[in-house]
């Protein structure tokens, strides 16, 4: 039970993405696009597991992930980065998951449905 408290908080943080701690740059992106209301809690979820965990990201949450936008997707990452609970990741390791994150939603997008 103590996991799930803990992983409610970090989705808590996701969405806030330690404002206090987060550089200017990032900040004023997402305040300016009014980023963090873009995407459904249950699809914040996911993407955060796929990047800060490990889990994928289902194709409806792709579509509101790439909806979002590129800009806004590395900005929440990186503010995610600087709140200190995080301190004990790789960022290296993250940026590349929320790259191939970013990359495998796109590809998904941008492929074909089968005809049915």
């Amino acid at each position: 039970m103590e996991s799930l408290h803990v992983y409610s908080v970090l989705v808590v943080l996701f969405l806030t993405c330690g404002a206090i701690m987060a550089t200017k740059e990032n900040n004023q992106i997402i305040k300016e696009n009014n980023y963090e209301t873009k995407m459904g809690l249950p699809c914040v979820l996911e993407a955060f597991t796929s990047i800060f965990k490990t889990g994928s990201i289902s194709n409806k949450c792709c579509g509101e992930l790439v909806v979002l936008g590129k800009v806004c997707h590395s900005a929440l990452v990186k503010r995610t980065l600087e709140n200190p609970l995080f301190k004990d990741l790789s960022p290296a390791t993250i940026i590349a998951k929320s790259i191939q994150t970013w990359n495998n939603c796109l590809a998904l997008i941008d492929s074909p449905s089968p005809s049915a």
